[in-house]
């Protein structure tokens, strides 16, 4: 049975998956409000969450060391308040080459926040001996759909980008202080385990693990960033009901991963991913083919409902498929791969509008889904450990003597 300090650990980290998902969610709704204001063209709106995905990437690249060495605890407790800081930034910048700079300066927090909070959620998962992960991130899809809805109630109050990202930011600071109380110490920084080698070789699973979430974050990425302008400038839409793109799509996401962990443990991470894959695909065929917007908002709902299980179930791999003490990395190594997806996805996708139109960049998007099924096709080796390696592993020492 879970102790009470893993029980606080874990509704925390829930909390701050939504807290973060929230402030995710109001920042992507507005990105046509903060195009608008800065008068930027796709290519411009690209190259901004191009600067964004640069910074995440960059502390995505140290934080295998630096979860090793230290623990989630530690740079979550720091990272997260950061989050709120560097929207802050963005909120108030007057200039685009200003805005560069702050959006890359919130994307380090951010991206270094995502990989730490990963990290203690498998942490939880561990010390708990059953899969959560699923659950975690449904916090984080609540957090977004909130924030989500906030924003469009924002357009429909016609208040700016710069008040309701600042208030988000505002906000979000102090929460994420008080959070950062009860996370878990990582079996890494648990004292009389030892830290990783810098330089330790991970498995060559994880790096297919890798590749899924690459392609599962290039998915989610390419819904959040482009569905507001998708359901505005191809269908006409009103930017009130074009902002509801990105809700639509995350309340099916978290009624998916409401159930995620249950559907792991009963059908295995395997074949949920096949599955999921093959589902998103034929989602995106519905929202390219659409004529009206009421339908491309069900196809988005549609292919969060198929792409929910996806990320989950890879951090939920990175962290069960080596030495506990290697979880830290193996898990900013498979999150690194996956921000690279979000980092290059939605600027192809406007490289593509550009040359073409969005419908084009959607079909592509929706082709690299069916690769993701293919690749877990190759997980052979991985079923005996989905999710959770189940019973096992529920019982680490130092977890509860490390919880706050």
């Amino acid at each position: 049975m879970a102790t009470t300090g893993v029980i606080r650990a874990r509704r925390s980290t829930i909390a701050t998956f939504a807290l973060v998902g929230f402030v995710f969610g109001i920042w992507t709704v507005r990105i046509p409000a903060l195009a608008d204001r800065l008068g930027l063209g796709e290519g411009a709106v690209g190259l901004t969450v191009f600067a964004w995905g640069t910074g995440a990437l960059v502390c995505m690249q140290l934080s295998r060391t630096v979860l090793s060495t230290v623990g989630s605890r530690t740079v979550l407790r720091l990272a997260a308040p950061a989050v709120g800081l560097g929207v802050l930034a963005v909120s108030v910048a007057g200039s685009y080459p200003v805005l560069l700079a702050a959006v890359v300066v919130f994307g380090m927090a951010f991206g270094l926040t995502d990989i730490a909070m990963n990290a203690q959620a498998s942490t939880v998962e561990l010390a708990m001996g059953r899969p959560v992960m699923s659950g975690m991130h449904a916090g984080w899809s609540a957090g977004a759909v909130s924030g989500g809805l906030c924003g469009a109630g924002a357009a429909a109050l016609e208040l700016g980008f710069t008040p309701t990202l600042a208030l988000a930011g505002a906000l979000s600071v102090p929460v994420a202080l008080v959070l950062g109380r009860d996370y878990l110490c990582d079996p890494t920084a648990s004292e009389g385990a030892e830290p990783a080698p810098g330089g330790v070789r991970l498995p060559r699973v994880v790096y297919l693990v890798g590749a899924l979430c690459f392609v599962a974050f290039l998915i989610e990425g390419s819904v959040a960033d482009w569905s507001g302008l998708y359901l505005r400038d191809a269908l006409g839409a009103g930017d009130c009901l074009a902002a509801l793109g990105y809700p639509a799509f995350e309340v099916a996401m978290l009624a998916g991963r409401l159930v995620g962990d249950r559907a792991s443990a009963r059908f295995g991470a395997r074949r949920l991913l096949v599955w999921s894959g093959i589902a998103t695909a034929a989602a995106f065929v519905l929202v390219v083919l659409a004529e009206s917007a009421v339908l491309v908002l069900l196809g988005f709902a549609v292919v969060g409902a198929a792409v929910c299980v996806a990320v989950p179930l890879t951090f939920s791999l990175a962290g069960s498929l080596v030495p506990q003490r290697l979880s830290g990395a193996a898990i900013a190594q498979v999150g690194a791969l996956g921000y690279t997806g979000l980092l290059l996805g939605p600027v192809l996708i406007g490289v593509v509008a550009e040359a073409s139109d969005l419908r084009v960049g959607l079909t592509g998007v929706g082709a690299l889904a069916l690769a993701m099924s293919a690749g877990a096709l190759l997980l052979r080796s991985g079923r005996a450990r989905d999710g959770v390696v189940r019973g096992q592993r529920g019982r680490t020492p130092g977890l509860s003597r490390g919880s706050t």
